[in-house]
């Protein structure tokens, strides 16, 4: 039988985080088997809010695609392929926004969202702003039918669905699959200051290859329970990062539960949560390290997947492209 097509992938302007884990890297582990899986490393989209560091984005294909491979992402089961070598990606995403209005773009809640947090006002990229529709080139060029994305993400395959929906009644059959977003258990990490979301920019976030140093200091800097004074004092587990961050890595969750109520009644401080914390990071973090500390010793190799998962890509997204000129009785030469 046929497996479930996955797309998937990250924008590559760094080296991924345990945020990137929890909301997506960790899925896509669990799908290697079920599914057929792309990863996109979305150079193209980078872009839209980093033309003015072109060279921040091309660094970082290597990084984003080690830390893949470091995880645990085999290129057996998984292809991993760059989207600026895709040109049936541009080609799609430029008949897309035939089919969607910019007042629905600039609607979009992820978009409304991000377009406030980078504060650009009505200097909105107009890459940026058309990212909905790029997106629907990605995942419609692969034929995805799952999208593994955080729940703030989700409009995004909304709007995707609405583009498939508009180019198939426009052809009169089915020509494109819609898709569905596979959102984690964990739900967003925000970032270890408290605030809304981790980010590499922000400085508010743990890296895959971060040192035991870096994420003991990390975790000792975590915001708990501005209101647990003392150790006696009840705290609250609510809004606390250091148990939210548990929620998502800790899995003893009998253990956990016994936590969050001993917490709650008092009599345990901060400094014993943010240990098991520290423990549990240290010893997920350890082995991506090595990992990756020694696949950076072989780029030949990683540029060598890159390319081959590229290839591949490049014929099944070439096909969908013409599929949707036909489908559109566009002109063919």
């Amino acid at each position: 039988m046929t497996k479930p097509v996955i797309l998937t992938g990250d924008r590559t302007t760094g080296p991924l985080h345990i945020g990137h884990y929890a909301g997506s890297l960790a899925n896509r582990l669990r799908c290697q088997d079920s599914h057929e899986q792309f990863l996109l490393l979305a150079d193209t989209q980078a872009l839209t809010d980093n033309a003015h560091d072109p060279a921040k984005v091309r660094r970082s294909v290597i990084e984003v695609a080690l830390d893949y491979l470091a995880v645990g992402i085999d290129p057996a089961r998984s292809t991993i392929c760059l989207q600026s070598h895709l040109p049936a990606l541009a080609d799609l995403s430029m008949l897309y926004l035939n089919f969607v209005t910019v007042a629905r773009l600039e609607r979009n809640p992820t978009i409304k969202d991000e377009i406030r947090a980078r504060g650009f006002g009505r200097d909105i990229p107009a890459g940026f702003l058309c990212y909905p529709a790029a997106q629907a080139a990605d995942i419609t060029a692969f034929r995805a039918t799952v999208v593994p994305v955080g729940a703030d993400q989700a409009p995004l395959i909304e709007q995707t669905n609405e583009i498939v929906r508009r180019i198939n009644a426009t052809a009169g059959h089915p020509v494109l699959p819609e898709a569905q977003a596979l959102i984690p258990e964990a739900g967003r990490l925000p970032g270890i200051d408290g605030k809304a979301k981790m980010s590499k920019s922000g400085g508010n976030a743990i890296a895959l290859s971060a040192s035991p140093d870096t994420i003991r200091a990390a975790v000792r800097a975590m915001y708990t329970d501005p209101g647990h004074l003392r150790v006696e004092d009840p705290g609250r587990v609510e809004g606390n990062v250091v148990f939210t961050y548990l929620d998502a890595f800790d899995e003893d969750r009998a253990g956990l539960a016994e936590l969050k109520a001993h917490y709650r009644r008092g009599g345990l401080g901060d400094g014993r949560i943010k240990a098991r914390l520290e423990d549990i990071l240290q010893t997920l973090i350890a082995p991506i390290r090595e990992r990756r500390a020694a696949l950076a010793q072989d780029t030949d190799y990683v540029l060598r997947i890159i390319r081959e998962g590229t290839e591949h890509a490049r014929a099944r997204t070439e096909a969908t492209r013409r599929d949707v000129i036909e489908a559109l009785g566009l002109f063919r030469l």
